[in-house]
């Protein structure tokens, strides 16, 4: 459900806390608690918007939590744990988060920052930078072959486990120039019949990943070395363990899947 974003809260409306405790999320029932934790200082409390008809509110704790129902958990975790629809409200508030933290004094001439009308952005007073939340675009590709799918996987996830091409788009570039760019460089092929498939706000740290599918070209794998530990062809009917189901590359997967049953049907 996408965001409604006005200047104030609608009073009729329940409300949906974020609250972090550094790099920890609190969770009540395995969701967005309506209240923060009772009994707790918080700091930085700000009105993010209304999601999923909620006022989504977000802050810090102050000193210790004190014993009660509901459980920290880091960001990732606190993600796959709670309900699909409230990933995008916790996704928002730990990007603002994250720009709040980090943009508190004028990167030009060390200034703090003021606050702006729209209460999202910040502004120097004496130079006149003004500063918002930062997006990164990142793209990633589901390739088809015939009855096969890409896959690959980075030194860094978990053993067993593959996903789809990905990478940041770089400054001076189209989405479709990174697409070509980073399949030749992560895995040596070349893709054509590029389609945008669909997006995904991800908050490490800042990421908007928006996801294609091609068709393979020409070439022969050739992982990079550094980046892709091993990458080759799975037939949809054999593909091995995916990344989890909140992930965009989750749902690339099952869309090209897909895509390949229908043209076989």
């Amino acid at each position: 459900m996408p965001f409604e974003l006005p200047q104030q809260p609608a009073p009729e409306l329940p409300a949906r806390w974020c609250v972090f405790n550094g790099g920890l999320l609190w969770l009540q029932n395995q969701q967005l608690p309506a209240h923060p934790p009772a009994g707790c200082a918080l700091t930085g409390q700000r009105f993010l918007g209304i999601h999923e008809d909620s006022n989504l509110f977000m802050a810090d704790l102050v000193g210790e939590a004190p014993p009660q129902a509901g459980e920290w958990l880091p960001l990732r975790p606190a993600l796959m744990a709670m309900p699909a629809a409230q990933v995008q409200a916790a996704a928002r508030a730990a990007q603002l988060r994250q720009f709040f933290h980090s943009h508190r004094f004028c990167g030009h001439c060390a200034t703090p920052l003021a606050v702006n009308s729209d209460q999202l952005g910040r502004h120097c007073p004496s130079c006149g930078q003004v500063y918002y939340p930062r997006i990164s675009p990142a793209m990633m590709v589901l390739v088809r072959r015939g009855r096969e799918l890409l896959l690959a996987r980075s030194p860094h996830f978990t053993p067993g486990m593959y996903s789809a091409l990905a990478g940041f788009v770089e400054p001076g570039e189209t989405l479709e120039e990174c697409v070509h760019r980073e399949t030749w460089e992560e895995v040596g092929i070349k893709v054509k019949n590029l389609r945008y498939a669909f997006s995904q706000s991800w908050p490490f740290p800042h990421s908007l990943m928006l996801a294609f599918t091609a068709e393979y070209d020409s070439g022969d794998i050739r992982p990079q070395e550094g980046e892709i530990e091993d990458a080759g062809w799975f037939d949809i009917d054999a593909l091995p363990t995916l990344p989890s189901p909140i992930s965009i590359a989750h749902h690339l997967i099952a869309h090209g899947r897909e895509l390949i049953r229908n043209q076989q049907a």
